[in-house]
């Protein structure tokens, strides 16, 4: 039984890239800062909502880098799509805490 080999000079986009570590910081950040306010007994002190503020940046930057990766053409999509499911969901997670705050969850 033979092998059978593809050979292409596709690869992922350095965007795309880009978006993955920005929104696994952006996500990472996000559970540290929620996990030091709970063990700050839900005292949220600033420098948690200074993490969270970058980490909204970071997210907004991270989707839009993954968004525009996705749109080069004969590439691979493999860190484009995981860093916009990231940065989605670091947004979601803020919108979260945003809309908790408000409205006391």
């Amino acid at each position: 039984m033979g092998r059978k080999y593809i050979f292409t000079d596709k690869h992922e986009t350095k965007k795309g890239v880009m978006s993955s570590v920005l929104g696994a910081l952006s996500v990472i950040s996000i559970v540290l800062a929620v996990y030091g306010t709970f063990q700050n007994q839900g005292e949220a002190l600033v420098k948690y909502g200074a993490a969270v503020l970058f980490a909204l940046l970071f997210s907004l930057a991270g989707l839009v880098l993954g968004i525009l990766s996705r749109m080069v053409q004969d590439r691979f999509y493999f860190f484009s799509y995981l860093g916009m499911t990231l940065n989605g969901l670091a947004l979601a997670g803020i919108a979260f805490i945003i809309y908790a705050g408000v409205y006391g969850l």
